[in-house]
């Protein structure tokens, strides 16, 4: 016979939670590990004390029992295997593997039978339903009738709240049926009670989760959190680890307690305890016990006075009565010197902490991954901006986790970090060239490459030179794209009220009347169209010299063909991005020999374009902007004699006083309007105008600042 049996697939039954893993029989005990927690049940051969085998749900299962009351249940089982389990139990454990029907009936009127920590509801000789009793968190008692509460499972799909029975009255003197049900329940039952006084008590903690301020009273079994709202009772079995993590501003210390049942406040759970220290809070202490009864509970773990900071004190006595070690930061280090990193989790801000063996979350919503969970971490750019990236961990069990807006500094330190512990990195080639890139430090557009920017950025530096260069001519170069008549009529508008201190008449109403007439000639003209962009280029000089390309865009001259020949028929979106990509893997050394070939090339511009700005514009040039010169002068005086047939007409139907026959009326817009850039213009102006004065428009003003 072989000296193990192992089983895939079978099924343990945890307060309503069937929870998969694998269980091995030996001749030294039952083993049970859970493939989701990692957990481990070993009962000891000795301690079987029964086993029975029955038909289940799922299939068949196997029930145990220790002779210290304890009971274990696996489902999953096939119905050939009980030959081979019989066999087994009776040459290893010397014991029976016997078969027990349950009752299917419906019936609810039976007996409960008590043995050791299980209640057994039978009807008949068959059992209905069995309840372990250290599932029990509360008894409570009425007229003939007891109800059992239930500590809560997050794992179960549905969770069994209570359970009442009807105790009928009996004849029997000096024996209530109903107060011997409930103590039979209490002796074995988890129920919280505290008994003496506590060990020490810690006033007025800081505490996160759940939020508040409690006192901790230390008692031999369980911790009791007493808050001005709320009570809690955690018994240290419920207790799985204990972390004690400095805070980035090295000025204060969190103290995480992970649970597990969790902690319930209403609907919602705790899984972990957070308190907040600050490190420079001492404390003394002294604890509720005799020197010997520390002694001889603790083996020199704590004695009876204590002193030092706080956040010490707790964290020591805590680790001695749970009897769990204490996990700390690991060599971890980020880019500040701290050994956490902030990110943000769920909209919260927090701080992510590499420890040994695992990752642990704080404070909203803590989170605790242990690196034997993980299937693959990811690396992936920030979403909003360059400085910044996500950190992805994704669970064996489907479960994401991303851990956003981390600093890019932090990137190498997390990188080498996940390297090192070999957890499988997603997509691992491209993080390689990603790290190099943020180790390197460069700027945030060369982080992101996109070779159509760079072509916009090289458009716009050679659109904003000619727009220098044409600044640099005659006043009337300045004004090439200007069309009278257009923007200045609105400036003029806006200030009619000073316009009409320029007319010849003086009176208030015959001043508004005059602001009329101006505003149906600015109707009635027809409006010149502005000139397109491309017009206003044709005057570039085709001599001039030619600004440099950058680093990148002579590599990509130089690679272009390369690349076609690496991937035929690739499109010019297609080989943009792979040359951005290539770019960016490309050694710090080849782009500096491409840096110096781009920074000649500058040298030689500038240079080029010292000798060309000595030596003056070209003839080409000049005979350019004497032609432009030419057509503007054309353009004016046709203006003007529209805007003055406009006026007279105005001034006609005008319903003003009658003026001498020496007077001419001359509207707001003719004046504001005029462009005259010459004194013979002005001078003759005058004189077909009669004399009238007016003050110098602000296009005259214009042309004289020119």
């Amino acid at each position: 016979m072989a000296d193990t049996l192992e089983f895939n697939e079978i099924y343990q039954e945890v307060k309503g939670s069937m929870n998969d893993g694998r269980l091995r029989l030996s001749r030294q005990g039952v083993i049970f590990k859970n493939s989701k927690t990692g957990k481990v049940d070993n009962i000891q051969a000795g301690e079987l004390a029964e086993g029975v085998w029955r038909r289940v749900a799922l299939g068949h299962g196997l029930k145990l029992l220790t002779k210290s009351g304890h009971v274990y249940k696996y489902d999953g089982f096939r119905e050939a295997e009980f030959d081979k389990l019989a066999d087994f139990f009776k040459a290893h454990y010397r014991l029976e593997l016997a078969e027990r029907e349950l009752c299917v009936k419906g019936w609810n009127w039976g007996t409960v039978r008590f043995g050791g920590q299980l209640l057994s509801f039978d009807i008949g000789e068959q059992p209905v339903f069995e309840i372990p009793l250290s599932n029990v968190s509360q008894c409570t008692t009425g007229k003939n009738e007891v109800t059992l509460e239930f500590h809560q499972n997050d794992d179960a799909e549905v969770s069994l709240m209570e359970v009442r029975f009807y105790v009928p009255p009996t004849q029997e003197d000096g024996v209530d049926p109903v107060e011997a049900f409930a103590q039979n329940v209490l002796s074995k039952a988890d129920v919280i009670q505290a008994t003496g006084d506590a060990i020490c008590i810690f006033r007025e903690l800081q505490c996160l989760t759940p939020r508040g301020r409690y006192d901790i009273r230390i008692y031999p079994t369980f911790l009791h959190l007493h808050g001005k709202t709320f009570d809690y009772k955690i018994p240290y079995t419920t207790v799985l680890r204990l972390f004690l993590l400095p805070h980035k501003d090295q000025r204060q210390m969190f103290f995480v307690i992970s649970l597990d049942p969790p902690i319930k406040q209403g609907q919602t759970r705790y899984h972990f305890l957070i308190l907040l220290f600050s490190k420079d809070e001492d404390i003394s202490l002294t604890l509720n016990m005799s020197e010997e009864e520390v002694e001889k509970r603790f083996e020199g773990r704590l004695t009876k006075n204590m002193s030092g900071s706080l956040y010490e004190m707790v964290s020591r006595v805590m680790k001695a009565l749970v009897n769990r070690k204490i996990t700390v930061p690991g060599n971890f280090q980020g880019h500040s010197g701290a050994q956490c990193i902030t990110c943000s989790y769920k909209a919260s801000s927090g701080l992510l902490y590499p420890l040994e063996r695992g990752f642990i979350y704080v404070h909203k919503p803590p989170v605790h991954i242990r690196f034997d969970e993980i299937s693959f971490v990811n690396f992936a750019r920030g979403t909003t901006t360059t400085r910044s990236f996500d950190f992805e961990i994704e669970t064996k069990q489907g479960t994401q986790y991303t851990f956003s807006s981390i600093e890019r500094e932090e990137y190498g330190k997390l990188f080498d970090f996940v390297n090192a512990k070999k957890l499988n990195i997603k997509n691992r080639g491209l993080k390689e060239g990603m790290k190099q890139s943020y180790d390197e430090y460069a700027d945030s557009d060369e982080d992101q490459h996109d070779a159509y920017l760079e072509r916009m950025k090289e458009e716009g530096k050679i659109r904003e030179e000619n727009a220098n260069e044409s600044s640099d001519g005659s006043a009337e170069e300045s004004d090439e794209s200007f069309n009278p008549g257009e923007e200045d009529d609105d400036v003029a508008e806006e200030f009619d009220s000073n316009a009409s201190a320029s007319s010849s008449s003086g009176d208030g109403d015959s001043a508004r009347e005059d602001r009329k007439p101006p505003k149906k000639a600015k109707v009635a003209k027809e409006r010149k169209p502005r000139k397109k962009p491309s017009e206003s280029k044709k005057g570039k000089d085709p001599n001039a010299p030619k600004r440099p390309m950058s680093a990148y865009m002579l590599w990509l001259n130089a690679s272009r063909e390369k690349i076609k020949l690496e991937h035929p028929g690739i499109s010019i979106t297609d080989l943009s991005k792979r040359a951005g990509e290539l770019w960016k893997a490309m050694a710090k050394e080849k782009k500096e020999e491409w840096e110096r070939k781009a920074e000649d090339a500058r040298r030689d511009y500038e240079k080029a374009m010292k000798e060309y700005s000595v030596g003056g514009r070209s003839e080409a040039s000049r005979a350019e902007r004497s032609k432009k010169k030419k057509k503007k002068a054309e353009k004016q005086g046709k203006g003007k004699a529209e805007r003055k047939g406009a006026a007279a007409r105005s001034a006609s139907s005008a319903r003003s006083p009658a003026k001498s026959p020496g007077e001419s009326f001359k509207s707001r817009e003719f004046v504001s309007s005029d462009e005259s850039s010459s004194a013979d213009s002005k001078k003759e102006d005058s004189e077909e105008e009669g004399g009238a004065s007016a003050a110098p428009s602000s296009d005259d003003s214009a042309s004289a600042s020119d």
